[in-house]
């Protein structure tokens, strides 16, 4: 996943909205603060909800589980396996392979049940053509892109180039910035639609009792707000600077 927010190290010294701390903006300070504490507690919710999800148990392990699902979609070309890490779960559409971190694939609890099912959500998307899914797949070598290059405007800048005194490269900012913008607002659907199939498919596999489903639903929902607070968090940054752009043109 390339879902990127920038960090206040990432501004350079910007104008508007009266000065803070090194010259950064008031403003954008509050967004930048609001942001992370949004995200925090978000954080801290769902490491709560999964470490207790994570102490109730279920007849099958997530890689269980994981094949499980792929097989009754008619799935045959995905591979299921484990990889070093915690929270580093995910599906990769190139090499086709459900990536479990460590503990979801041994463990046999709510929680990796609903991370395993979640990742072949994606693997489902991918076999359907979800467009939502293509869009994602197809911005990343953009975002891969956008990314490196703000990262050396931001060096730039500390170094004493100015580029945000410059209206050019002020609207180069806006328009990679906006580029890392979008992919986060097209990840919502792609991630809410694939805990939707997880949890459609849990509850018809009989995988996990009435009350165990409900927890994974909760799980997976907190996981999803994590992507909620990335995207409102981009979205302001990006339209204070796009605000700061049009302000310097007038």
């Amino acid at each position: 996943m390339i879902l990127e927010t920038l960090s206040l190290a990432q501004i350079g010294y910007v104008q508007g909205g009266g000065q803070g701390m090194g010259g950064f903006s008031m403003t954008y300070i509050l967004i930048i603060g609001i942001s992370m504490l949004v995200s925090f507690l978000i954080s801290g919710t769902l490491k709560r909800r999964f470490a207790e999800y994570s102490q109730i148990p279920i007849r099958m392990t997530g890689a269980e589980v994981a094949e499980m699902m792929l097989r009754q979609n008619g799935i045959n070309d995905v591979k299921v396996i484990s990889v070093p890490g915690q929270l580093t779960d995910h599906y990769d559409p190139l090499k086709k392979t459900v990536n479990l971190s460590e503990g979801v694939y041994s463990m046999n609890s709510v929680a990796a049940a609903a991370v395993a099912a979640h990742e072949c959500g994606h693997a489902v998307q991918h076999q359907q053509a979800y467009a939502w899914l293509g869009l994602r797949s197809k911005m990343v070598p953009a975002v891969q892109l956008s990314s490196n290059l703000l990262n050396y405007m931001m060096w730039a800048s500390l170094l004493g180039m100015g580029l945000f005194h410059s209206s050019i490269m002020l609207w180069g900012w806006v328009v990679l910035f906006g580029v890392t913008t979008v992919f986060s607002i097209v990840t919502l659907p792609v991630e809410f639609d694939a805990s939707k199939r997880a949890l459609v498919w849990m509850e018809s596999s009989g995988i996990a009792s009435s009350i165990e489903h409900e927890r994974a639903k909760n799980a997976l929902f907190w996981a999803a707000m994590t992507y909620v607070a990335a995207a409102v968090g981009s979205i302001a940054q990006f339209l204070y600077f796009l605000m700061m752009a049009l302000n310097r043109r007038n």
